[in-house]
């Protein structure tokens, strides 16, 4: 079946060219310029239309399975068919579901969580229920005790497309300022800690980064790289941080908590990946180095809606503001992505590609999804 797609902005990694794309069953047969005489050909009216985005990392998917302190859904096939809408409703056609391995202080609760998401996950695309095209980012805790166990359960999954090594130790990394840390759990807990609860909970868990970290950190690291699978560093700060990484044979640098990481990650040529809402906010929530400096001084690569799917396409119109070029910020998101993580078939508008696409308009300085195709269909 044809599908003509005419009179839009068509976006590419290099250009904005105005004109027409041909889709043929899942792939796009021709990208034209100019306007289609063709009987039939849906008019875009100028809109743009650009690649299905790629998100490397959402954190979306835990939301619906905890959408409150103390509250597990009881549908999890429920839990992520809401999860694929919002995704897909984002423009989202390819998503790794980043699912955090560790049990933490849980009692057993998160590792429920993580087995229901990967099992309900695969029941969903084995009914042919999501809208999008779901892989499987797996986040390992390296000073969790529990980390390992559950990664080395799951980590022949088909579907696992990418696994980061993260250490949300407090007073380190991501939450050196203990400060911001401690204002965070407040809030994430629903309680006030006493100083003699917080001190005790940080000591905990600097013990047990002491004894987990290193031993569970390379084995991970080892069984990725076995199974070739590519390998993120997370919330990089120091440049030992970084040189240990590369070491590693890490590829992507994942949310560096500040630019000397950053710039660092650059000299070993890895791809620097922020967050969506770090550009659409302005900053970063927890106090670290923003995304849109990054991208100001030529040290970002490609973006991740993390914990916001919505963020992910307003982000790349925030950076066309900040005067980065549209192709160049629409790459962020389409283009890079699946090449740092080897989807040779999609992320671009060119003949013999993936047909997943979606038509934009900017309203209000907000970009709004008018249609949405994933391999050929219109779905949205």
């Amino acid at each position: 079946m044809q599908t003509v797609l005419s009179n839009f902005q068509i976006v590419t990694p290099d250009e904005i060219l105005p004109g027409t794309v041909v889709l043929a069953g899942a792939e796009i047969d021709a990208v034209d310029a100019g306007s289609s005489q063709l009987a039939g050909a849906i008019d875009g009216d100028g809109d743009y239309l650009i690649p299905g985005l790629i998100d490397v990392h959402t954190d979306n998917l835990e939301r619906h399975f905890a959408p409150r302190p103390a509250v597990a859904w009881p549908s999890a096939i429920g839990a992520v068919l809401a999860h694929d809408r919002d995704i897909f409703g984002a423009g989202i056609t390819t998503v790794y579901d980043a699912i955090s391995f560790g049990d933490y202080e849980n009692g057993g609760e998160r590792r429920a969580m993580i087995e229901k998401s990967i099992e309900s996950l695969d029941v969903a695309r084995a009914h042919e229920l999501l809208r999008a095209d779901h892989f499987l980012h797996f986040r390992c805790e390296v000073s969790d005790r529990g980390a390992l166990e559950i990664f080395e359960r799951h980590a022949g999954h088909p579907r696992l497309g990418v696994v980061s090594l993260m250490d949300h130790t407090p007073g380190q990394g991501q939450w050196s300022d203990l400060a911001i840390y401690r204002a965070f759990r407040r809030k994430k807990n629903g309680r006030v800690w006493t100083d003699a609860e917080f001190d005790a909970y940080i000591d905990q868990r600097r013990a047990d980064r002491e004894i987990y970290a290193a031993p569970q950190r390379e084995t991970i690291r080892r069984l990725a790289s076995e199974r070739q699978i590519p390998i993120a560093s997370h919330d990089d700060t120091t440049l030992g941080d970084v040189d240990r990484a590369r070491d590693e044979g890490v590829t992507i640098s994942e949310f560096p908590t500040t630019l000397a990481a950053a710039e660092q990650a650059r000299t070993y040529d890895m791809k620097i990946v922020m967050g969506g809402p770090n550009v659409v906010l302005g900053r970063s929530h927890s106090g670290n180095v923003g995304a849109g400096e990054l991208a100001s001084r030529g040290l970002l690569d490609a973006l991740t809606s993390d914990y916001v799917p919505t963020s992910l396409l307003e982000a790349v119109f925030v950076l066309s503001a900040g005067g980065m070029a549209l192709p160049q910020a629409v790459a962020t998101v389409t283009a890079t992505p699946a090449a740092m993580l080897g989807l040779s078939d999609r992320g671009r508008i060119a003949p013999g590609l993936r047909a997943d696409l979606l038509r934009v308009r900017v309203v209000a300085g907000v970009p709004v999804i008018r249609a949405a195709w994933r391999g050929g269909q219109r779905l949205a």
